[in-house]
């Protein structure tokens, strides 16, 4: 029997993340690099580990192999632990038969036996696509005031974007009085960052009643919440804000990594009180010639920088070849950027070739045209050969080519 914990996390991490195309192909989508040397899910386990939580489980279903990879036995982040640690929870055969997780609530619902062996009092229960620096303690701090069975992190949207999330109106004491997963016609802004705490009793026997109804769609926002609200249940609105980003499309992936370069935008990767820890390859320093041009931009270990590099980020061993151009874009590692290539307003995934004098993405002087703009994409392996172009909003994956 493990030792009893008092709140233990779930990280959801399961999903496709189809909206971002050929950057989620053969990876999960929280496996996705980020900020030049992270991946998205180094910001819920780091938030896990900063919190002081250090039980975790990580549920995965699709392209789990380089997540797993990437976790390991979690002591890039604290987590390689005798007693509680981290936990790669992907559906497995049972007496009554193997399933795989119809959803986030049926995902959790399946891994209540591990969650028993620590007896917890509360359960976290994240999202591992979201960029964000968040306490969850001082959160589980005011769910233990309010009494709560269910507290929900939530942030005002613009109105909008409202109908994209699970929206709450509130009471004067911040108790939710009406809640509504991803509205047509909004009546509030208050969304749910996909933040929960559980009392942990409660959320079992709603996990349980979930599960026995055949009706349920076995999802948190739609089933479980509402179920909870509609029994009278105690559940308040935790208010959090600082910055956090969704980063389930191109345009918010590739807004989140510039948003590092904007002064403006509070996200401090160097405050060290709340480090985002990371598992990162070793490398050779970076290499800046005599001939480049480098404003604006980080540029990770390893990478050879011998053209322009302007409002960029550059992941781990990256080459930007001499006369060539990188403006507002992001590329991942181990990518090559040729000779007099072009790659503006542009993702490049891992490992990619953009070829001597080719060009992705958009033209300087079609910047301001927003019927021409587009983040234009190129997958992990893909070769772009010379003097060819990617328009924007296109995005080319392996098989294309």
């Amino acid at each position: 029997m493990a030792r009893k914990m008092e709140c233990i996390a779930m990280l959801l991490a399961g999903g496709q993340g189809s909206r971002l195309g050929v950057l989620t192909k053969n990876i999960a989508k929280p496996a996705v690099p980020y900020g030049g040397k992270y991946r998205i899910i180094d910001f819920p386990l780091s938030n896990c580990v900063n919190s002081g939580i250090s039980t975790v489980g990580i549920l995965t279903q699709y392209q789990p192999l380089e997540l797993n990879d990437y976790i390991g036995n979690g002591q890039a982040w604290d987590l390689d632990r005798e007693n509680g640690g981290v936990h790669m929870l992907s559906p497995y055969q049972q007496i009554k038969g193997m399933e795989w997780y119809k959803g986030t609530a049926n995902a959790i619902y399946q891994n209540i036996n591990f969650i028993d062996r620590y007896n917890p009092d509360y359960v976290a229960v994240l999202s591992g696509d979201h960029i964000y620096k968040m306490d969850y303690n001082k959160m589980l701090d005011y769910h233990k005031r309010n009494n709560a069975a269910c507290t929900i992190a939530m942030l005002e949207v613009p109105w909008e974007e409202a109908s994209r999330f699970g929206l709450m109106v509130l009471n004067d004491d911040n108790s939710i009085a009406k809640f509504e997963e991803k509205p047509k016609n909004p009546s509030s802004n208050k969304a749910s960052m996909g933040v929960y705490i559980f009392t942990w009793s409660k959320l079992r026997q709603y996990l349980i009643d979930d599960e026995n109804n055949p009706d349920s769609s076995n999802d948190f926002g739609h089933d479980v919440i509402p179920a909870m609200h509609e029994a009278g249940e105690r559940m308040f609105a935790y208010l959090f804000d600082g910055y956090w980003k969704d980063v389930g499309t191109i345009d918010s992936l590739w807004e989140a990594n510039l948003d590092l370069l904007n002064p403006k935008v509070d996200l401090d990767l160097s405050d060290s009180s709340w480090k985002i820890y990371s598992r990162t390859p070793i490398a050779p320093p970076q290499y800046v010639s005599a001939s480049a041009d480098l404003q604006n931009s980080m540029v990770a270990e390893g990478s050879q920088v011998y053209g322009e590099v302007d409002y960029s980020i550059l992941f781990q061993n990256v080459t930007v070849s001499k006369n060539a151009k990188v403006r507002y874009s992001i590329v991942m590692p181990g990518a090559y950027i040729g000779e007099g290539a072009d790659v503006e307003y542009a993702i490049i995934a891992e490992n990619a070739v953009i070829g001597k004098g080719a060009r992705v993405g958009l033209r300087p002087e079609d910047a301001s045209n927003r019927e021409a703009w587009g983040i234009a994409v190129v997958g992990a392996d893909v070769e772009i050969p010379a003097g060819a172009a990617v328009s924007p909003k296109e995005m080319i994956g392996k098989e294309d080519k």
